[in-house]
């Protein structure tokens, strides 16, 4: 399984930019890979996984802003294509997940 988070969250202010960065921080140090600014994804083995990651995610919410969260399986993942106008040199695909059961 593979868990996204969408996130929009203010940054107009020094308090909001201190907790946006704060849940990113908290993303990245959760597992997440950033796919895209606002857009981060995780391995999760299963639904339990799933549900204590979600569990974590609402327990570090800023008081503001939109996050949305989307769960995926592995076949589905894998159809993701990247589609790209010129590529950045900073683009890369991300690795594939290898799936051991």
């Amino acid at each position: 399984m593979w868990l996204f988070v969408f996130f929009d969250l203010p940054v107009g202010t020094k308090v909001q930019r201190r907790a946006a960065t704060r849940f990113r921080n908290f993303l990245k140090d959760d597992g997440y890979m950033m796919l895209q600014y606002s857009v981060y994804a995780r391995v999760c083995r299963g639904e339990d996984a799933v549900d204590k990651h979600m569990a974590r995610i609402c327990k570090q919410l800023p008081a503001k802003g939109s996050i949305r969260a989307l769960q995926v399986t592995e076949k589905q993942y894998a159809r993701m294509r990247l589609l790209l106008g010129d590529a950045q040199k900073n683009e890369k695909i991300a690795p594939t997940q290898l799936l051991l059961l």
